[in-house]
C-alpha cells in the first residue's frame, strides 16, 4: 500500500504516466546520468586546487553544488537535466582569472555571484532572448569547440604528454616518465570502456588510474581527517568588497563577469536543446517548455555554488545519457542530486587523486566537446572566419575571453563589409565595440 501511496504522490508531482516514464525507470536514468558525470567530483579539484583553493573542500563543495542544483531543477522545472560545476569554467576561474590575472580566488568566487545574481536578473527581465538573437549559431558551436581544446590541453599538459619548450612554445613530453606513462593508461582504459559503452567509464578510468598510482608508489597516501567540516574552508569565502576594489585589474572586472555570464548562458541553450530535444521536451512551437524556470534554477545554483565555494554551475550535456536510459521528468534529475549529496561524505579524499590520473578525464571531455563543431559550415568565409578565430585563440591564448572577442568581433565586421548588416544587430555591434575597447586598453597597457 506504501508503494501504491508513494507511487501515486510521484506520479501526481512529476506526472510520470503523462510523460511515458514510471519512478523506476526514472531512478535508473537517475544513476545513469551520475554515473556519467560524477567524475567533476575529481577533476573539479584538481583544476580549482591548482588555484590554491583547498582541494578537499572544493570536492565538499561541488557535491554540494550538484546536489543542490540537480534538486531544485528536478523539482522547479521538472525536466531530466543535472547540473554541476561546468568544465571549462573552472579552468577560466583558475587558469586565466587567479593564475595570470592574479586575482585571488576569494575575489573570483565573488565574480561568479555577481554573475549568477545577473544571469537571474537577465532571467526575470527577459533579457535573455535579446543576448541569445545577438549571437549566431556557429559561434556557439565554436566556442564549444574551443573550451574543449582548451580543457584537452590541460589535460596533456598535466599528464606531462604535452611540456614548454623556448623554441617551440610546447613540445612532447617525456612518454617514458612515471606522469605520462600513468596518464596514457588512463586514456586507454576510458577510451576502451566508452568505446563498449560502459557507463561511468571516467570515473572508472580515474579510479583505476589512481589506484595503479597507488601501487607503484606515485601517491602519497596521507589524506586530512574525514570530515564534512572541511567544506568551511570554502563555504562563503567569497570576497564580494574585493570585486568591486578591482582598480588595479581595469577592464579585468568586466572580462571575467562577461566570460562567467556569457558561456554558462550559451553552454546552457546548446545543453537544453540538445537533451530536450531527445526527451521529447520540445513544444509544438518549436521553444523549451519551462526555459525561464530551467534558468531561473540554473542561476540559483550559481549564486549558491559561489556560496559554497566552486565555479561557475551549469547545466551538463551528460543528461542525456539519462534521458537515453528513459529518464523524462525531474525525478531523474533529483535521483542524480540524491547521489551527489550522498558523495559528499567521501569527497574530502579527493585529495588523493593525482593529476596523471585526472587528466584523461581532461582529455576525453575535450574531445567529446568537439561534436558541435559540425554546425559550423566552413565553406562559407563569413562564418568560418570568426568561428575559427573563437576556436583557435581559446586554447592557444589560454583565454576563453580572448575567443569570444575574436568572434564576435570578426563576426561584425564581416556583416558590415559583406553589407549585411541592420538595425536588428545593434547588441551584437555594441559587444563588438566594447571588445574592441578592450583590446585598445590591452594594448596601450
Amino acid at each position: 500500500m506504501a508503494v501504491t501511496v508513494t507511487d501515486s504522490r510521484l506520479e501526481r508531482l512529476f506526472q510520470l504516466s503523462e510523460r511515458g516514464t514510471t519512478a523506476r525507470t526514472e531512478i535508473v536514468a537517475g544513476v545513469t546520468t551520475f554515473l556519467t558525470m560524477a567524475y567533476i567530483v575529481l577533476v573539479n579539484p584538481a583544476i580549482l586546487g591548482q588555484a590554491g583553493m583547498p582541494v578537499a573542500a572544493v570536492a565538499a563543495a561541488t557535491c554540494f553544488a550538484a546536489a543542490f542544483a540537480c534538486i531544485l531543477m528536478g523539482f522547479v522545472a521538472n525536466v531530466p537535466l543535472a547540473l554541476a560545476p561546468g568544465m571549462g569554467l573552472n579552468a577560466y576561474f583558475s587558469f586565466t582569472v587567479v593564475q595570470q590575472m592574479h586575482v585571488p580566488w576569494p575575489i573570483a568566487l565573488g565574480c561568479v555571484f555577481i554573475s549568477g545574481v545577473a544571469f537571474l536578473l537577465l532571467t526575470l527581465g527577459g533579457i535573455r532572448q535579446m543576448i541569445v538573437a545577438a549571437i549566431p549559431q556557429h559561434l556557439f558551436a565554436a566556442v564549444a569547440g574551443g573550451i574543449g581544446l582548451f580543457i584537452g590541453f590541460i589535460g596533456l599538459r598535466n599528464a606531462g604528454i604535452v611540456v614548454s619548450n623556448p623554441a617551440t612554445s610546447v613540445a612532447l613530453g617525456n612518454l617514458h616518465a612515471a606522469g605520462p606513462g600513468l596518464a596514457l593508461l588512463g586514456l586507454l582504459i576510458i577510451a576502451g570502456l566508452s568505446i563498449w559503452g560502459v557507463r561511468g567509464a571516467m570515473l572508472i578510468g580515474i579510479v583505476v588510474t589512481t589506484i595503479v598510482g597507488w601501487l607503484f608508489g606515485m601517491v602519497s597516501f596521507k589524506p586530512d581527517p574525514y570530515s564534512l567540516a572541511t567544506l568551511s574552508q570554502t563555504a562563503f569565502k567569497l570576497d564580494l568588497p574585493g570585486v568591486f576594489g578591482m582598480t588595479g585589474h581595469g577592464l579585468g572586472l568586466f572580462e571575467i563577469l562577461f566570460v562567467f555570464l556569457f558561456v554558462d548562458l550559451f553552454d546552457n541553450i546548446g545543453t537544453l536543446v540538445a537533451v530536450t530535444k531527445r526527451a521529447g521536451l520540445i513544444g509544438p512551437d518549436g521553444k523549451i517548455t519551462k526555459l525561464n524556470r530551467i534558468l531561473f534554477a540554473d542561476a540559483t545554483a550559481t549564486i549558491v555554488g559561489s556560496l559554497a565555494g566552486t565555479s561557475t554551475v551549469t547545466s551538463y550535456v551528460e543528461s542525456a545519457a539519462g534521458v537515453q536510459a528513459g529518464g523524462r521528468t525531474g525525478l531523474t534529475a533529483i535521483v542524480t542530486g540524491i547521489l551527489f549529496l550522498a558523495t559528499m561524505f567521501v569527497a574530502p579524499y579527493a585529495q588523493l587523486i593525482p593529476l596523471a590520473a585526472t587528466a584523461p578525464a581532461l582529455i576525453m571531455v575535450g574531445g567529446l566537446m568537439m561534436a558541435p563543431l559540425i554546425e559550423v559550415p566552413w565553406d562559407e568565409p563569413e562564418m568560418a572566419i570568426p568561428a575559427f578565430l573563437t576556436l583557435a585563440l581559446i586554447p592557444l591564448t589560454f583565454s576563453i575571453a580572448n575567443g569570444l572577442a575574436f568572434g564576435i568581433t570578426a563576426h561584425a565586421i564581416l556583416k558590415i563589409v559583406r553589407g549585411k548588416a541592420v538595425r536588428g544587430d545593434w547588441l551584437l555591434f555594441v559587444l563588438a565595440a566594447l571588445f574592441v575597447v578592450r583590446f585598445v586598453y590591452l594594448a596601450a597597457g
